[in-house]
């Protein structure tokens, strides 16, 4: 029996609608999508209804750092000066912890408005078992944990198990703290194909490729994997986050890392390019044209101090871009779009920059991280709309934040003032997860988590 939602307005493909009847199947699909409806029996939704965000880039145990690395590290503190604290953190993760803080995490995304998440999975072995070697049990753990923490919060998760095998370009064996991310090609495809298996159950999940970098996977091996995945999975990669990450692969290949990528890859729509923070105009009008997206992370590529991405340059190409959490320092896709936004400002110093002249800055933000997003997630999310899963975010239109305000200036409101608080309720799968700003797990979930925390640093305490 299909359930149905009338809500007070919804933000569809053609704009804002009164009296907007969603109905859903108990698949949690949208069966139909009915604009100012007032005769069809539906339970009243008093809010404004926008599709979910996609998240395209999480590292879920980072989330259990968030705050510990603020102390300046000396002059040359850096993202290679954090990733220190980041492989301790890592070794000090087994499957329990891991489901515990992704639990939490996953929550709070949903809270906030994400939807679904695409979780880019490098833990493949517990830290307790550094001195073992790994066996497919154990990577197998560490993914359901992923997979159950999801399941716990009710997340679509797009699982992106990521290999892992050098520690630069040139084939420089991993590093003893790098070994817990590591494996051979052979094992990994055994692990995607197992996992396959899993997703085949759910329509809350999918699997897809993740490359960790050009300088951890060597070309033979990432030609390898390429060359035995199957049409339309997405395919995720980090490149050319770090200027010294581009400076080693000119030294190495002669070649800046997009461009050797798109010479010996078939990069395409399936491909998300995390970060490309150092992207020449060039190579962002070559990635416009293969259709891949770029997967920017703002708050953590700020917190790390990478640089500026030449977002206006993409979107003059034509590129498509989507967002993520990456470290976790922010878990509020509003955070997210709203520095795209302000680092242009800053760079141009003017205001209003990434419009199109048909939607208005906020408006556009979501609207194009919701569709590039969904499409590198491989599910059928980013709109309110039939055969689309039913994700759907409520905004407080109660709420003095939006006093007064018209349609059009919903989005723009909630994305460049908004907080946590302007989301009321968000359904996912067709599930209520939330209702009046209340996760239905959250006690279980927190509990959970300080759990894994008090476990993972309780060796601080003694």
């Amino acid at each position: 029996m299909q359930s149905r939602y009338r809500f007070t307005c919804a933000w569809l493909a053609d704009g804002w609608h009164r009296n907007v009847v969603i109905s859903v199947d108990p698949e949690g699909d949208i069966v139909d999508v009915s604009a100012d409806d007032t005769v069809t029996a539906a339970r009243m939704i008093n809010g404004a209804a926008i599709a979910g965000m996609p998240n395209i880039h999480s590292h879920a145990f980072q989330r259990a750092m968030a705050g510990l690395v603020e102390q300046r590290g000396g002059k040359d503190d850096s993202f290679w000066t954090w990733r220190e604290t980041m492989y301790d953190v890592a070794s000090r993760i087994t499957p329990d912890c891991l489901n515990g803080v992704a639990a939490q995490l996953y929550a709070d995304m949903v809270k906030a408005g994400y939807t679904s998440v695409c979780e880019f999975h490098y833990l493949h072995s517990p830290g307790d078992a550094s001195g073992e070697a790994h066996s497919h049990e154990q990577r197998l753990a560490m993914s359901q944990a992923l997979m159950d923490a999801a399941s716990t919060a009710g997340i679509g998760l797009t699982l992106l198990p990521t290999l892992y095998q050098t520690s630069d370009f040139g084939g420089a064996p991993p590093t003893e703290r790098q070994r817990q991310f590591s494996m051979e090609t052979r094992e990994y495809l055994d692990l995607l194909d197992a996992l396959r298996q899993s997703s085949q159950r759910s329509p809350q999940l999918e699997v897809g490729v993740a490359l960790h970098s050009l300088r951890a996977v060597p070309p033979e091996s990432l030609r390898a994997v390429l060359d035995s995945q199957r049409n339309g999975q997405p395919i995720h990669i980090h490149i050319a986050e770090q200027e010294r990450e581009v400076q080693a692969c000119l030294e190495r290949t002669g070649k800046r890392p997009i461009e050797w990528l798109l010479d010996n890859a078939p990069v395409d729509r399936r491909w998300c390019l995390i970060h490309a923070t150092h992207a020449t105009p060039a190579e962002l009008q070559s990635v416009a044209a293969a259709g891949a997206v770029v997967g920017l992370c703002p708050t953590t590529e700020a917190n790390l101090g990478d640089g500026l991405f030449p977002m206006e340059t993409l979107l003059e190409a034509g590129g498509a871009f989507a967002i993520g959490s990456d470290s976790h320092i922010s878990l509020s896709p509003i955070e997210e779009l709203r520095w795209l936004e302000y680092q242009a400002r800053l760079a141009r110093r003017q205001r209003g920059v990434l419009t199109d002249g048909k939607l208005s800055g906020g408006a556009l933000l979501w609207q194009k991280a919701c569709t590039a997003g969904a499409r590198v997630s491989g599910r059928p999310i980013g709109e309110l709309t039939a055969g689309k899963r039913a994700d759907v975010v409520v905004l407080d239109m109660n709420s003095p934040l939006f006093a007064a305000r018209s349609d059009d200036s919903i989005i723009d409101t909630f994305v460049f003032s908004g907080t946590s608080e302007s989301v009321r309720d968000v359904m996912v799968g067709g599930r209520w997860l939330v209702q009046d700003r209340r996760h239905f797990a959250e006690t279980a979930v927190a509990a959970g988590y300080k759990r894994a925390l008090q476990k993972m640093f309780k060796r601080d305490r003694s």
